[in-house]
């Protein structure tokens, strides 16, 4: 029986190696999300235009909220909620879908030879489309109102680092897991929403009483989150030593999530 490596050269030499695939699945998936539907791909442009206009009009308007004591702005609250929005949505979409991933491409598994380690890469890069377009929607209404992002915008990619390779990382692990216990799927939908309502995205953490706080800090969300408002609404540079304290986490969890899935894809064929 074949053995498949699970050193963290191999992680990087897979995506080198099957990276016009990846992009080719990536293209049909995007795509074949929208097949049959009359606007086509522009859904993928409506529907966070929506969202951000729902959240504008539930929360300047009839809840009258501010993120901040000072702050005066109508649309500032549903601004910088659509921005921890943008963070989750990656996150969620790539993670609730890990379960099925292997049963959902089972033919990949019995009837070609196929490198299954690139379908966590696959969802990622879909998801990954998907808030780019949000991203364009939440300037599309940003800098009408409050003009230009600073500069520290560029450090964007740079702060989701740590957030996609964590997502890679327990994809891998939850893909593997999904064939072998069918409950995992369920679980983690509900784990998702819980971990949406436990993170800095409808309030600051500033919001919370000291004695909590700590425990916003274990979630990992919440790093991602803030440091996505720093450099994108507050223009302030990310904390650098919690940046590298969370990309050396989630490298960790990347490569272990590999290595797992790396381990037990050999039975995937007699469970599936």
């Amino acid at each position: 029986m074949r053995a498949f490596s699970i050193s963290p050269g191999e992680l990087i030499a897979s995506v080198v190696r099957n990276r016009a695939l990846i992009a080719a699945l990536v293209k049909r998936e995007v795509i074949g999300r929208y097949r049959g539907s009359m606007l086509g791909i522009l859904w993928s442009f409506f529907n966070p235009v929506f969202m951000l206009a729902v959240y504008t009009f539930v929360f300047s308007v009839v809840f009258k909220a501010r993120w901040g004591a000072g702050s005066d702005s109508k649309t500032e609250f549903a601004l910088v909620l659509f921005t921890g929005m943008l963070v989750f949505g990656l996150f969620s979409e790539c993670v609730t879908r890990a379960p099925g991933l292997i049963l959902a491409n089972a033919n990949y598994v019995k009837k070609v030879i196929f490198p299954l380690e690139i379908l966590p890469w696959v969802a990622l890069g879909s998801s990954i489309f998907h808030m780019l377009i949000s991203l364009g929607v939440w300037l599309l209404f940003y800098v009408p109102l409050f003009g230009v992002p600073g500069i520290t915008a560029l450090l964007f990619p740079v702060v989701m680092l740590p957030l996609v390779l964590l997502t890679l990382g327990l994809s891998w692990f939850l893909a593997s897991l999904g064939v072998y216990l069918r409950d995992v799927s369920q679980l983690i939908g509900i784990l998702t929403t819980a971990l949406m309502f436990l993170s800095p995205i409808f309030f600051p953490v500033t919001a919370l009483p000291e004695e909590f706080r700590p425990l916003l800090n274990l979630n990992p969300l919440t790093p991602a989150i803030e440091s996505a408002r720093d450099v994108l609404i507050w223009g302030r540079e990310p904390d650098w030593a919690l940046l590298g304290a969370s990309l050396a986490a989630s490298t960790l969890v990347a490569w272990l999530g590999f290595a797992w899935f790396q381990k037990t894809r050999k039975g995937f064929a007699d469970v599936i």
